[in-house]
């Protein structure tokens, strides 16, 4: 029997323009300059389409690593990947979405869904999932806000 589905929404403002936030967000390599000190370590796995469609970023700290997967990639404005491996979360899947505002900035929403693979368990992995995305979407907002 599979375990149960859970999701989150995490929205945010920058100042920033969308493709800045962009360009941090969905480059492996990138991470560990704005994501520290929650991901020390970020490259790329693979580089799939140009880091576009069936790229494989790897975040964390050795040996810990997760591996994300790139499933679709609208440049400047969406983002979708899932875990490419082991993962605490069944189906994980996460969108970011980059709208230009009125102001001239990018509102940011960052969502993501999953099931649980220990029944159970999906509170506690929503709780740190969620909190583990409202921490980076900070520091994505603060670190394309310092290059802008």
């Amino acid at each position: 029997m599979p375990g149960r589905r859970y999701s989150f929404e995490i929205n945010r403002v920058s100042t920033a323009p969308p493709d800045t936030l962009f360009r941090l967000e969905t480059d492996g390599s990138l991470w560990s300059s704005w994501a520290r000190p929650l991901i020390p370590q970020s490259r790329w796995a693979e580089r799939g389409d140009g880091g576009g469609v069936g790229a494989i970023r790897e975040v964390g700290l050795w040996p810990v690593l997760l591996r994300e997967k790139t499933v679709e990639y609208e440049p400047g404005r969406r983002h979708v990947y899932t875990f490419a491996g082991p993962a605490p979360v069944d189906d994980y899947r996460a969108e970011v979405f980059f709208t230009a505002n009125a102001a001239g900035g990018t509102d940011l929403r960052w969502t993501g869904a999953f099931t649980e693979s220990v029944p159970g368990s999906g509170p506690v992995l929503l709780v740190l999932l969620r909190g583990a995305i409202r921490i980076l979407s900070a520091r994505l907002v603060n670190g394309a806000e310092k290059q802008h």
